[in-house]
């Protein structure tokens, strides 16, 4: 593993900086959104039981927001999810068999599994990258890069806390590691990381994932309470993937629908 000590940042840290700021701003106007539409999962799951799957010119926030392309693709999501008619793709057939014999993550609850383990694989790798830079394997670091991993982290955290919320509410255990079978493959990846450019890469798969997952469930989940926690989370989820294809160097070109090639499937989970 080697290290490139004099990787720059493409656009410089004042940028960054400030894109992180937006980035804290819009997340903390919706965390309560979120924590109620949590809340109201679980008490929408808890009274009802487990229910089943059913079958160009912009100022930073605008360019957090239209990178990610969430806010669009979300509406269209929900409006079109029970009227559409048609079947989810083959990826979404998979996590419509939602019943596992021996779990007890069934129905909705089992989506709501899948995506705290994705918050957590992502808290546990921004966690390794901060170790991997403060041991030096990573080269030079930006103080403003270092603040985004810190940032995106804790919001990764809240996440996680509130899909918590509903499992604990509708009686199942909390998530508090990472089960998933490609966890080992993204250690390992993240191991041999050895710039800042690498960890933002291997990051930017786990963002559009987690975005692509909550759209994907936005248009999927029965529950009311489960479509509005996904949709108060997935913006907060491309906001990181944009700010990362900046830290990247990507031109910043809004795309007008976020798509679900990349959505985890619940396959992955190993409880």
């Amino acid at each position: 593993m080697t290290h490139t000590s004099d990787w720059e940042l493409p656009g410089g840290e004042a940028a960054l900086s400030a894109l992180t700021r937006d980035l804290d701003e819009a997340h903390r106007e919706a965390y309560p959104r979120m924590q109620a539409a949590s809340a109201a999962f679980a008490e929408e799951l808890h009274d009802t039981g487990v229910t089943v799957i059913a079958g160009r010119t912009v100022g930073r926030r605008g360019f957090l927001l239209g990178l990610g392309g969430a806010g669009a693709a979300l509406a269209l999501a929900a409006c079109s999810s029970n009227s559409s008619g048609s079947s989810p793709d083959s990826r979404a057939g998979t996590a419509t068999a939602m019943a596992t014999t021996g779990s007890r993550y069934t129905g909705d609850l089992k989506v709501v599994a899948l995506a705290v383990a994705l918050e957590n694989q992502a808290v546990g790798a921004y966690q390794a990258a901060l170790n991997a830079a403060q041991a030096g394997r990573l080269g030079t670091v930006p103080a403003a890069v270092g603040t985004f991993i810190t940032t995106a982290m804790s919001q990764h955290q809240d996440h996680a806390k509130a899909w918590n919320a509903v499992l604990t509410g509708a009686g199942v255990p909390a998530i508090t590691g990472v089960p998933l079978s490609n966890q080992a493959a993204t250690t390992e990846a993240l191991g041999n990381a050895g710039t800042v450019a690498d960890v933002a890469k291997l990051a930017l798969e786990l963002e559009n994932q987690a975005a692509e997952t909550y759209l994907f469930a936005a248009g999927n989940v029965a529950s009311s309470g489960g479509i509005a926690t996904a949709a108060s989370i997935a913006p907060v989820e491309a906001m990181h993937a944009a700010v990362l294809g900046f830290v990247l160097g990507r031109y910043p070109v809004p795309d007008s629908f976020l798509g679900t090639d990349k959505a985890a499937s619940t396959s992955l989970l190993t409880v």
